[in-house]
């Protein structure tokens, strides 16, 4: 599958992982006070510690590793820094309506060198999350977000909202597959490295 990046497969990729928020940025605030960036901070750890246990682990490096704020102009320099072959931000979704459910992937709404690229990667993950943990699909979006608008021109990008926090339902399966959720995202990537 390595036509995506249309690089040879003996090359190690570089992924950027970027759990949202950070430091006195919380994010979303659902049930119990849960926030949303120790949610997917929790998430990106799981992933490099499933990456850790691969045979060949992948270049795989987060925008922030502890509960710090990191400027948005500062994660996508990061990836554009590192040639990054994907780029992926993490969050978790909240609504005043409590009946909101499901899981969202976004694309840049800015048109750039990997737009179709970015496309095609939210359909992957979109289908790994509604099909492999039984999240309802609320489909691929495209938004003017600056992580997705800033590096659509250097690397695919998306941005996956992994469930509702103000949802009851959706918070109890965010919180009982933290570990589930890493999985299904770190088997896109490697299906599509």
């Amino acid at each position: 599958m390595c036509f995506i990046f249309g690089q040879e497969n003996n090359v190690k990729k570089i992924i950027v992982i970027d759990p949202g928020h950070g430091g006195k940025d919380s994010g979303a605030v659902g049930i119990n006070g849960i926030q949303e960036k120790d949610v997917v901070m929790k998430i990106a750890n799981a992933i490099l510690k499933l990456n850790d246990k691969l045979d060949r682990p992948l270049n795989i490096y987060l925008t922030r590793y502890s509960d710090t704020l990191i400027s948005l102009s500062n994660r996508t320099k990061l990836a554009k820094t590192l040639n990054a072959d994907l780029f992926i931000s993490l969050h978790c979704n909240h609504s005043q309506n409590k009946n909101a459910t499901g899981v969202e992937v976004y694309a840049s709404r800015k048109q750039g060198r990997y737009s179709k690229k970015s496309v095609y990667l939210g359909y992957l993950f979109e289908k790994a999350l509604s099909e492999q943990i039984g999240y309802r699909s609320r489909g691929v979006r495209f938004a003017n977000f600056q992580v997705l608008r800033e590096t659509v021109g250097y690397c695919p990008s998306v941005l996956l909202e992994l469930g509702f926090l103000s949802n009851k339902e959706d918070y109890k399966s965010i919180i009982s597959k933290l570990i589930l959720l890493a999985i299904s995202i770190m088997k896109v990537i490697i299906q599509i490295i």
